[in-house]
């Protein structure tokens, strides 16, 4: 398999540093592969044909064993396939809170985090996903850095955000 979906390859949903650093397999099942198409359809085609401009897969799978060398949660919904992390500055076309508002106002989403996104609206990165396990539920955060520990909030717009 090549691609996941017309702007996804199949090597971008499945890539890790860390993991072949280490040596984990990081290779989803079939079911897996199946949610993958899921997110990708659902989320990052529509993104992308709205903006226009290519987007950055940073983190989509991660196996079990890669997740818990990362710190990732046990929950993550990168372990089934649900998951992907954006991150618009590795190409410097859009922002991250652009791709964050995007999603936000036009698509159906379970959990959408801008995570540490500065007022200009670059840095971090846009945490998204989608699932069929229940109803999507339309949860959106914000992740701060308080003390040096990662903390999630609801989402509530504020000048601070630069909007």
């Amino acid at each position: 398999m090549t691609t996941i979906s017309e702007h996804v390859a199949y090597s971008e949903v499945i890539h890790s540093d860390t993991a072949k650093r280490l040596g984990i397999s990081n290779i989803p099942n079939g079911g897996q592969t199946e949610r993958i198409k899921t997110i990708a359809h659902k989320i990052f085609e529509p993104l992308r044909v709205a903006l226009g401009v290519p987007i950055y897969i940073s983190s989509c799978f991660r196996s079990e064993a890669l997740n818990k060398v990362i710190g990732g949660a046990k929950g993550s919904q990168h372990l089934s396939g649900e998951a992907m992390d954006l991150d618009a500055d590795k190409y410097g076309k859009t922002t991250n809170k652009a791709i964050f508002e995007y999603i936000k106002d036009n698509l159906e989403f379970d959990q959408l985090i801008l995570e540490n996104v500065g007022g200009d609206g670059t840095g971090g990165w846009v945490h998204c996903s989608f699932t069929y396990k229940h109803p999507n539920r339309n949860e959106i955060l914000k992740m701060k850095v308080v003390d040096g520990k990662s903390t999630y909030e609801k989402y509530i717009k504020t000048i601070e955000d630069g909007i």
